[in-house]
């Protein structure tokens, strides 16, 4: 038997058709189609691991995930090989060999999350599903004020969804958190070490509801500190979310 390999692959995925990246019961998932799919191609029955489990709906333009083979196909030639075997939604980018002890989830240093918003009264048929449609008037310098104080290392408990592990620690570092406006199109660019369930589509939400005045930007810190889900603001919708950078 030859040599088992050790590779890592980037793939993009449009999240809607899939309930989240990890395999599970009770729906069709990325990890299930793409492992399928990976499986063939290498002609042995494998296990991918991803970086992140993203949630259902939720989207990733760089996703990274590795896999051991002892197939000595080419990298080349696993990118255009699987790819052949997915669904228009999904795409492997690339293809590398890795250290034997890399691994997508806990040698990941960093992630990068893209928070879209289209912003009109009107729906837009071209962003169905690939951005949330906000109606409401949006007030950039309000919401900019808030993005501060979520950077930093903190206790991001009160943006954890009840999903989270009770065992897990609820501290990250968010290194920066940027919002970006173009015409009706607001992007929120946030860049930490690690997510809590859901932390992102809560946070968007709460800066959502400071935007309309239901939250005081002066409460963040108050409401950060209680460590109390009920706290925060809505959670925003799983369609305006993508995982948008991944760093090793």
């Amino acid at each position: 038997m030859s040599e088992e390999r050790n590779l890592k692959v980037m793939m993009a995925y449009r999240g809607t058709a899939y309930h989240g990246f990890q395999m599970q019961n009770n729906g069709i998932t990325v990890q299930e189609v793409v492992q399928k799919a990976v499986s063939k191609v290498l002609n042995e029955s494998v296990i991918i691991h991803g970086c992140s489990r993203t949630d259902t709906g939720v989207h990733a333009k760089q996703f990274c995930f590795s896999v051991r083979t002892h197939s000595q196909i080419r990298n080349q030639g696993f990118v255009r090989g699987v790819n052949g075997e997915l669904p228009k939604d999904i795409s492997i980018l690339s293809c590398e060999d890795a250290d034997p002890d890399f691994h997508a989830r806990f040698s990941c240093k960093g992630k990068e999350y893209l928070y879209l918003i289209h912003n009109s009264e009107s729906k837009d048929p071209f962003t169905t599903d690939l951005a949330c449609h906000y109606r409401r008037p949006f007030h950039p310098e309000l919401v900019r004020e808030a993005l501060p104080y979520f950077t930093g290392t903190k206790d991001f408990k009160t943006f954890c969804a009840s999903g989270c592990n009770p065992d897990m620690s609820t501290v990250r570092t968010i290194y920066d958190f940027t919002l970006e406006t173009d015409g009706d199109k607001i992007k929120f660019y946030i860049h930490g070490d690690g997510f809590l369930y859901n932390m992102v589509r809560i946070i968007i939400g709460t800066l959502l509801d400071i935007n309309e005045h239901r939250i005081p930007v002066s409460q963040l810190d108050e409401i950060l500190n209680a460590r109390d889900r009920l706290r925060a603001g809505r959670t925003a919708p799983a369609c305006g979310l993508y995982l948008n950078q991944v760093f090793y």
